[in-house]
């Protein structure tokens, strides 16, 4: 059936990590943000939620990086980090093995990915999960896409993945919504962490708002690597997602710059 749900958000481990040394009042403005995707996400009463993430070399490493892979289990745990660390306890998450594997059949029409049948999370899935699914009684059905080790995917192929997975979300009676975490601008794990590019990420939510595959196609990485960072390799997320929902407009709930959490802080969902 027709996806349920859909949206964007960010993923930075710093959001959850530390909360503590962030602005009060930008935090609390985040985290309502979070809140509200939350409460519009269970209004939709999906049966199971696909995370489109761009995973950081917790399981996939330079002997195997596939461009695109989707989980195949019944659980999976995470976090991967020091709990500590990243702010959030170790925990399984359900999965659900026979929808996952329907999914993947019908993505494999039309786009190559890969499948794993064990996945540790990272926080490019646990923090958007701390948020939407506090209590992780949702099964999830991870995506990733490899944003981190070039050569990557090229943007059109996002855009069909994306398309891929509206077909597949289309072929199961299960009710699917579906969210793309990671960006947009940031440049994590190098001296310029912490800065931020507000201007790009503003264009390119706007270009993401309207659905305009043209203009987030045009994109190079060269481009975003030089003007948003390595971070901004992961706008292929928020593509899939709206190829996913190709014609639908979005609405971006919440856009701040937040320095210490090395991200502009991002909360979209899409009008469907």
């Amino acid at each position: 059936m027709p996806l349920v749900f859909a949206g964007v958000c960010s993923h930075a481990p710093g959001i959850v990590g530390r909360a503590d040394q962030a602005d009060v009042a930008a935090k609390d403005r985040l985290y309502g943000a979070f809140d509200d995707m939350r409460r519009q996400l269970e209004a939709s009463e999906p049966d199971a939620l696909i995370v489109v993430a761009a995973e950081h070399f917790a399981n996939f490493f330079m002997n195997n990086m596939p461009s695109f892979a989707m989980g195949m289990a019944d659980y999976y745990e995470g976090p991967i980090e020091n709990p500590e660390w990243l702010g959030i306890e170790k925990t399984k998450i359900p999965g659900n093995r026979s929808l996952s594997e329907r999914l993947i059949q019908k993505v494999m029409e039309r786009s190559d990915v890969s499948y794993a049948e064990e996945w540790k999370f990272d926080h490019g899935i646990m923090v958007p999960l701390h948020f939407l699914t506090p209590s992780y009684d949702l099964p999830i059905v991870p995506a990733n896409i490899n944003c981190q080790g070039p050569p990557l995917a090229p943007l059109h192929r996002a855009w069909a993945f994306g398309e891929a997975l509206r077909e597949a979300a289309e072929s199961v009676p299960e009710r699917i919504a579906l969210i793309g975490t990671g960006g947009i601008s940031h440049w994590p794990a190098t001296p310029d962490s912490g800065k931020i590019n507000e201007e790009w990420d503003r264009r390119f939510l706007d270009q993401w708002s309207r659905c305009d595959k043209d203009a987030m196609l045009s994109y190079s990485d060269n481009q975003s690597y030089l003007e948003a960072g390595q971070g901004a390799f992961e706008i292929r997320t928020f593509i899939t997602i709206s190829a996913a929902t190709e014609g639908a407009e979005g609405t971006v709930h919440f856009y701040e710059p937040i320095p210490i959490f090395a991200v502009g802080c991002t909360i979209a969902t899409v009008n469907l």
